[in-house]
């Protein structure tokens, strides 16, 4: 019997909220309009890329949480789509999504590609584990839309009492999955919380998910399309 050659990349860990998850836009423009604050759906998604690279600072990520960004987010996503997210009926509106996401976690839309993306991964042979900042809701909500199925292991930061980009959640991650850190790549959405805790836990990459193509001045491999992970993964295995 002959050992298999080690690969460039044999385990892929997933950012949930920004790659594989989206916030319920519908749900929160719902909760606008009916308060008397006229937005879409469309209007909500269209913003949310440039509230989110606005926000991806050092000093941002050092002196907030999970929860106290996730806020100023989705301030800043309103203020993008035209807004003013300090109106009493905006507020009222994020406090009603708020509330939801405490109970459901809001982070629920699941795009069309995510799941031939984690098919394609498949196809390749790596594991997937989904390693994310959440709220302690991200297992029942993986099952409620149907992902759980497609990954290998989920760890949400709220069990472990830590967060990206802390390296210390990405080391429980490779043991919870029992992936090696020199065969790893990490996809997330935020340079100063996915990008720069892969790489102080010394995985062997981390990828950016720039989905609205804005961060051309960052110095790491960026996946424009799910669909280009894939042939991101394919391509450091062909070469190994």
């Amino acid at each position: 019997m002959t050992s298999r050659s080690p690969r460039a990349i044999e385990t892929v860990f997933l950012d949930a909220g920004g790659v594989l998850v989206h916030p319920n836009w519908a749900r929160v423009a719902e909760a606008l309009t009916r308060r008397g604050v006229a937005t879409t759906t469309g209007a909500l998604t269209a913003a949310e890329p440039h509230a989110k690279r606005e926000m991806d600072l050092a000093a941002l990520m050092a002196r907030t949480d999970d929860r106290q960004r996730g806020w100023i987010y989705f301030e800043s996503v309103l203020r993008h789509a035209g807004l003013d997210a300090s109106t009493p009926a905006a507020s009222e509106a994020l406090a009603e999504v708020r509330a939801y996401h405490d109970v459901h976690n809001v982070w629920e839309h699941v795009p069309d590609d995510v799941v031939p993306m984690l098919h394609g991964l498949r196809a390749l042979d790596v594991r997937l584990v989904v390693v994310s900042n959440a709220n302690g809701r991200l297992h029942a909500m993986f099952d409620r839309v149907g992902l759980t199925p497609h990954v290998d292991v989920i760890l949400d930061s709220h069990h472990f009492g830590v967060e990206k980009p802390d390296p210390r959640l990405f080391h429980l991650a490779l043991a919870e999955s029992g992936a090696a850190a020199a065969s790893t790549v990490h996809v997330g959405d935020f340079f100063h919380i996915d990008v720069a805790g892969a790489r102080a836990a010394g995985l062997a990459e981390a990828v950016l998910f720039d989905i609205a193509a804005l961060y051309d001045d960052a110095d790491c491999p960026r996946v424009h399309r799910l669909d280009a992970l894939v042939d991101f993964v394919a391509a450091k295995n062909a070469g190994a």
